[in-house]
């Protein structure tokens, strides 16, 4: 039998073609997920800017607003809601700090507080709701609080629950860390932007 014998210059030209090929593979198959999460919050987004064009259109043609005989807002408790959830974005942004620096159990922490205090502004919205003297038929302006203040709430509580899931999973040890912390970041994208949102909505309807 003849013996086969191995070329080093052809096995280390092997070996970098295999490399390229590898690098090549995982180029092929980029990270989408944070562009999909920025172009869902300009759909978002143009849906609430919709809302409030047609807010501020109407308010624009009527004669007077709120319509006579609309029972006037009370500021106190939106006020407090609109503080406490102007907080918990700086809440959410800990978290995000946090695991940035490895501190998985920090991270934890904010996160739990955060899913609190947008647990808190619900409660806040629904007390809110029991003690208006006006339905969500009983004029114009009437029913464009309900469906702003209800779209924007619906928000709040897909935010909330996807931190919760957050949360959920940051249980299994190594799930997050200062390299991997996607699903915490894109929490707190839409958790800012929850809050920008409301911050408008409450100028328009409260203070205007």
């Amino acid at each position: 039998m003849q013996s086969q014998t191995i070329d080093p210059a052809k096995t280390e030209l092997n070996h970098h073609h295999a490399a390229e090929a590898s690098v090549g593979h995982h180029e092929e198959h980029p990270d989408h997920r944070m562009f999909g999460l920025i172009v869902f919050l300009i759909a978002e987004g143009m849906i609430f800017m919709g809302l409030f064009g047609a807010y501020l259109a109407f308010r624009a043609t009527l004669p007077a607003w709120p319509p006579a005989g609309t029972p006037e807002l009370e500021l106190l408790l939106p006020g407090v809601n609109t503080i406490n959830l102007i907080s918990s974005s700086f809440v959410m942004h800990n978290a995000d700090t946090a695991i940035k620096k490895n501190d998985a159990r920090g991270a934890q922490i904010w996160l739990a507080i955060t899913a609190a205090m947008g647990a808190i502004f619900l409660v806040g919205q629904v007390y809110e709701y029991t003690h208006l003297e006006f339905g969500l038929t009983t004029n114009l302006f009437a029913s464009a609080f309900y469906v702003l203040t209800g779209f924007h709430g619906l928000h709040v509580t897909i935010g909330v629950l996807a931190i919760v899931a957050v949360l959920w999973r940051s249980r299994v040890p190594g799930h997050y860390s200062n390299e991997k912390h996607f699903g915490i970041e894109a929490a707190e994208i839409y958790w800012h932007f929850v809050d920008v949102i409301w911050i408008i909505l409450f100028g328009l309807l409260y203070l205007l």
